[in-house]
């Protein structure tokens, strides 16, 4: 409970549950709300994980264009007569770094008796007021929130926020959690000790958004209504191959980068993906930006 009780404070909701993954809390969330009679409207590049939850949920599912508000409004409308109806998102998505505008859909969400769920997995210690997230960062409150602890915040397991209601629906509910093993005292011990210290970094979050806005600029990256400005960024290649072996040569540099290739991106759109971190030293970015660059006109 101490942790459950740190996680909670920390995203400014009143209670949250342990999960053993970030996975087990997508999947055991979804499964736990989309009862038969609900719909869930769900984002085309939310992760795996609400993906599977929301096929395994008894809901009706739609999936609605990336980033498309919108298309939201329109989904929920089609889905007025369901019992329940929930707009699940991450708020940052791990691919191209970029997000929804939370506030908007909150709205929505509102105007249509919805229920608003937002994976955080990815801005969590990065974003907002002491780390908690782009949901406090925006003055967002979501029917919940879950927050990953093997991102960020350097630990293990995931958790789901949000009313003492929803709390004992998952307890209860959620299968993931009910026939799955708790983490170890010694492991959540632990992740209380990294959760402190995310919320304590302030310094290495300025630095680390300074530090990847600086990458961008350096690699004429342009920016989207949509870029968050975070640590996560994608360069577009396109042919796999290559982005195979611009990997290879920025390797013989010393510089780990991923080649991110289709099916976790769409077909054509493979890329590189650089993650910038708080602890890069002086003249990092522009050793970054030049070894890119040399790979580049090497093919």
């Amino acid at each position: 409970m101490l942790l459950e009780n740190a996680l909670a404070d920390w995203v400014q909701l009143p209670t949250s549950l342990l999960f053993t993954s970030g996975y087990a809390a997508n999947v055991g969330v979804l499964t736990a709300l989309g009862r038969p009679g609900t719909a869930i409207i769900s984002d085309r590049l939310n992760h795996a994980s609400i993906i599977d939850g929301c096929r395994l949920s008894r809901a009706a599912c739609e999936v609605v264009p990336h980033l498309d508000a919108g298309a939201v409004g329109d989904a929920l409308r089609r889905h007025a007569a369901a019992a329940a109806r929930w707009v699940v998102v991450e708020s940052c998505y791990s691919m191209d770094g970029d997000g929804p505008d939370l506030r908007v859909l909150r709205s929505l969400c509102h105007e249509h008796h919805a229920g608003l769920v937002v994976d955080e997995a990815h801005a969590l210690g990065v974003f907002g007021p002491a780390g908690a997230g782009r949901c406090a960062a925006d003055g967002v409150v979501p029917d919940v929130l879950i927050g990953m602890l093997g991102k960020a915040v350097g630990a293990q397991g995931a958790f789901a926020a949000g009313s003492a209601r929803l709390r004992e629906l998952l307890w209860n509910d959620a299968r993931s959690f009910v026939f799955s093993t708790a983490l170890s005292p010694q492991l959540a011990a632990s992740a209380l000790l990294h959760v402190e210290q995310a919320r304590a970094a302030d310094a290495a979050r300025t630095r680390l958004l300074a530090l990847s806005s600086e990458l961008r600029v350096q690699l004429s990256i342009p920016q989207s209504e949509f870029d968050l400005g975070g640590p996560i960024v994608p360069f577009l290649v396109g042919d796999n191959s290559r982005a195979l072996r611009l990997v290879e040569r920025l390797a013989c540099e010393g510089i780990l980068a991923q080649a991110i290739r289709p099916p976790t991106v769409p077909t054509g759109s493979a890329r590189l993906r650089l993650t910038v971190k708080a602890s890069w030293p002086d003249g990092a970015v522009e050793r970054v930006a030049v070894a890119v660059g040399n790979a580049l006109a090497n093919g």
